[in-house]
């Protein structure tokens, strides 16, 4: 659903964000990206979404280019910032209306899936308020339902858990779980390692922009936790840098 190749990407100044990335996420798929601030996890979520450009490698989405194909790509995709920047001048019904008829939702679908995710996420009594009024943690469950309701074939989120309370992230898991029934993929950054471990069945570790461990969860794990894989992988790679 998700192949990145040979992907590199180098701020103005030089600043080589991620080089040579190569990822594969299959359909069907709970991909986890973890590593550091600064790592190059966003550059990569960001640019696999359409909205930060790159000119090294290319990132395929079920099989349309990012580059070659943006619209195609975008069709397909939906993609939550770790902060999401809504229309503020919108209430919640509007947007979701906005986004629904943006992506061509049949009416009777959209009215169905808004009513189970705002019921879900406790936002249905919010959904006829300016999104401008909205706490950072509604307008992160607007931002959820906006893109559930898409039922996109890949599902990208940057810190999908920061800011939901126990409840909706509870049920976020589970969302995550049904897109990927449906034959979806999702693919998503954390620092949370103990949910990433329990929630993905593959996980990516990047460290200064390069991949340094990839692959299912259980093989990339062990015996161990993923803190420990994952504490000890940077301080290796550290070492051999080093050297």
């Amino acid at each position: 659903m998700l192949e990145i190749r040979h992907f590199s990407k180098t701020y103005s100044g030089g600043k080589r964000a991620v080089d040579d990335l190569n990822l594969t996420v299959e359909a069907g798929s709970i991909y986890g990206f973890i590593g550091h601030n600064g790592a190059g996890k966003t550059t990569t979520l960001r640019s696999a979404a359409g909205i930060l450009g790159f000119e090294e490698g290319d990132i395929l989405i079920d099989g349309h280019s990012v580059k070659g194909e943006p619209v195609a790509a975008k069709q397909v995709t939906a993609f939550i910032p770790d902060n999401p920047d809504l229309y503020d001048f919108l209430t919640g019904i509007g947007y979701l209306t906005f986004i629904a008829d943006l992506y061509g939702i049949p009416k009777e679908q959209r009215q169905t899936l808004i009513a189970k995710y705002g019921d879900a996420f406790e936002l249905t009594g919010a959904l006829g308020s300016p999104v401008a009024g909205y706490s950072h943690g509604m307008k992160q469950k607007l931002a959820l339902i906006s893109a559930l309701i898409r039922q996109p074939k890949l599902l990208i989120l940057d810190e999908p858990f920061v800011g939901l309370d126990p409840l909706a992230s509870h049920l976020l898991k589970g969302y995550l779980h049904e897109l990927c029934q449906a034959g979806s993929a999702v693919f998503f950054s954390t620092h949370v390692l103990e949910v990433a471990q329990k929630l993905c069945d593959h996980i990516a570790i990047i460290k200064d922009g390069r991949l340094i461990e990839s692959g299912r969860t259980a093989d990339v794990v062990g015996n161990s936790s993923l803190e420990d894989v994952f504490l000890e992988l940077a301080q290796q790679d550290g070492e051999n840098g080093e050297a």
